[in-house]
């Protein structure tokens, strides 16, 4: 829902009613993620996608019964060869999809309402409810916000709603969007209940260090990928707007000064393209002790030999330098700044989403890995 969050925002403000439907879990292979939203205003107009297409006109009819009898119901589409033209989901995968009528008079309204508009606002926020349990439960909603503060909740509840908030930290953390399954004493019959838990939080963080021809290629591969991107470079000459036009911010400091009183978080990408020992190894004694997603440095096998030498001696332990990827990149045979941008930001996705880097036609692997609350993400929702 959240990912939709300007459009809904505006129909809150022109006082429309609307359904969404959510996708809350994706097996084998899908062609959206957990937190994928379409939702539907009561004049018929639509915004979103569930399915890349797929399945959407069928969930369109969900939202319009919802909307009808003001029922949340979660549906199942899976692949079979009865069913797979009939809705269209032939790609053999399956997504649960959890439909939801919002009007602002009733309480469940007023949480997403207000979610809603921190969401389209450009903060962070994180949406809880129930996917999976029961009824009453899942016309309810908790708003939680990254100081803490909260809306909503699960009324008496108090062991769910304790679990809802946790999770909503965890999702604040990590960018992720997802399901949690929670046990709680004397509800549902003592099965596990699901959380869906949809979170949306600024653009994540890439910072480049060397203002080259190779960090004005990972710009322009960087921000496609929903990166706020900064270059850092101590020689004004160089770290120009003229020259990367398309960076959100370009900063002239010594790369390591800069590094120590920058935001980073668990979702930060560091690519050092410095290739310079003088601002190299200052700046990765700090990176490589930060809890950021990723640290990547340009350089030869023997660049990369010395680098680690230096390191070692300026006293970083053989796990911190265990997280440092370099050479940087995926062996894609890149040549140019360009190809190797495409390799660089292809290793950052490998890692967060636990991927080879090895050709798919080789692998018998599923093509969509599980997505879970606790992997680090590296993207904005």
């Amino acid at each position: 829902m959240l990912d939709i969050a300007e459009e809904l925002s505006r129909w809150i403000s022109e006082d429309r009613d609307f359904a969404v439907a959510t996708v809350t879990a994706v097996s084998g292979s899908a062609p959206r993620a957990p937190g994928a939203a379409l939702a539907v205003a009561t004049d018929g107009t639509v915004v979103g996608s569930v399915s890349g297409g797929c399945v959407d006109g069928a969930v369109y009819d969900l939202c319009q019964q919802a909307l009808h009898d003001g029922e949340t119901v979660l549906k199942h589409f899976g692949y079979s060869d009865e069913d797979a033209f009939a809705v269209g989901l032939t790609c053999g995968g399956s997504i649960d999809v959890l439909v939801t009528p919002i009007r602002r008079a009733h309480a469940v309204g007023a949480v997403f309402t207000s979610a809603l508009a921190v969401a389209a606002h450009g903060d962070a926020a994180a949406a809880v409810r129930v996917a999976r349990g029961p009824a009453e439960l899942m016309r309810c909603g908790l708003l939680a916000l990254p100081d803490g503060s909260y809306q909503g909740g699960f009324g008496s509840h108090s062991e769910l709603q304790a679990s809802a908030m946790a999770a909503a930290r965890t999702a604040l953390t990590t960018g992720r969007t997802g399901t949690v399954a929670v046990r709680i004493n004397g509800l549902y019959y003592g099965a596990p209940l699901t959380l869906l838990v949809e979170v949306r939080v600024p653009a994540p963080r890439m910072i480049i260090f060397g203002a080259t021809d190779f960090a004005a290629a990972l710009v322009a591969a960087g921000k496609p990928l929903g990166y706020h991107v900064t270059v850092c470079d101590a020689r004004p000459v160089f770290s120009t707007a003229a020259r990367f036009p398309a960076a959100d911010e370009i900063v002239t400091d010594w790369p390591h000064r800069y590094l120590a009183r920058a935001h980073t978080d668990e979702r930060t990408a560091l690519c050092v393209l410095t290739h310079d020992a003088k601002f190299d190894v200052p700046l990765l004694q700090l990176a490589l002790r930060l809890p950021v997603a990723y640290v990547g440095a340009l350089g030869s096998r023997r660049t990369h030999a010395d680098r680690q030498r230096r390191l070692s001696e300026a006293g970083l332990s053989k796990d911190e330098l265990a997280r440092l990827r370099s050479p940087i990149g995926l062996d894609l045979g890149a040549r140019t700044p360009e190809e190797t941008a495409v390799s660089i930001v292809a290793e950052i996705i490998a890692l967060r989403h636990g991927g080879s880097g090895a050709s798919l036609r080789g692998l018998g692997t599923p093509i969509h890995r599980k997505q879970t609350m606790s992997r680090p993400a590296g993207t904005a929702t």
